[in-house]
């Protein structure tokens, strides 16, 4: 098994950290890097890995994890650059870096992965979607699925269809966050205690979710469901209608890929 290092010890790179030891994978075959030296001493304390400098991290690893700011990578990447292998596979998690930018400043050939993560991995419940580059073997490609499969599902794209995921999947929990608050704030405008009116829409959120990814029927078969004819449900769903919610969601998403690009081509 190889050495991975991750680079960038923030949110998205602890949560990458704790899912590979979590799925098995030896303590001393990760590093991490942490220019931080107080989060440095507590990620050795919490996980008992590594934390070593940027090109050392690089000389070392088989497998080099990049989970910095976007506007970080290019310095990131010409640090590093003179330690990444041939053999090396690159992992690149910075949203709107494609693989020809990260392929540039590296060594010619070397094998890029692009990947857009999603918050749930925090509790393994993540969607990332991964793109090869130019050089990307398959073996690199099928390693870089088995490394985010340890905090969620993967699923294979063209590198075209990033924005678009990001719009979905990478910004998608702050939409379903958006509408639980928006239905929390009206149970509270009903009368009903905050605490309640939070379990109640919750567990409701959780509970179709489950129905739609359990039962394998389309989402418009399961509302009509719950639609009867004249009833509470289609009076809900008449006036969001009414003020075009579905509308909006599909605007707000297409503004969503419009902006990853704007920050691609940034």
């Amino acid at each position: 098994m190889g050495t991975v290092a991750i680079f960038g010890a923030g949110v998205m790179g602890e949560t990458l950290l704790s899912g590979l030891l979590r799925a098995g994978r030896p303590a001393d075959s990760l590093v991490i890097t942490e220019r931080r030296a107080e989060r440095a001493a507590e990620l050795v304390e919490r996980y008992g890995v590594r934390v070593l400098e940027n090109t050392e991290a690089a000389a070392l690893a088989d497998t080099l994890v990049l989970v910095v700011k976007p506007q970080d990578m290019g310095s990131l990447l010409e640090e590093i650059a003179p330690h990444v292998d041939h053999g090396n596979l690159v992992v690149s998690l910075a949203a709107g870096i494609t693989t020809a930018f990260v392929e540039s400043l590296l060594p010619e050939g070397r094998s890029v992965v692009r990947v857009m993560p999603n918050t749930p991995a925090l509790v393994d419940q993540g969607m990332a979607a991964v793109s090869g580059g130019a050089h990307c073997e398959p073996q690199h490609l099928t390693e870089a699925r088995e490394l985010l499969a340890a905090t969620g599902k993967v699923v294979e794209v063209p590198e075209k269809m990033q924005d678009a995921v990001t719009a979905i999947s990478g910004s998608g929990p702050a939409y379903i966050f958006y509408v639980v608050e928006a239905m929390i704030e009206a149970g509270v405008v009903l009368g009903m205690p905050r605490a309640t009116a939070t379990e109640l829409v919750v567990q409701t959120l959780y509970g179709a979710a489950t129905m739609i990814k359990e039962t394998g029927q389309h989402p418009t078969v399961l509302r009509e469901q719950v639609t009867s004819p004249g009833g509470t449900t289609a009076a809900a769903l008449r006036v969001m209608d009414d003020h075009k919610v579905r509308a909006a969601f599909i605007s707000a998403m297409e503004a969503a890929a419009t902006r990853s690009r704007e920050l691609a081509g940034g």
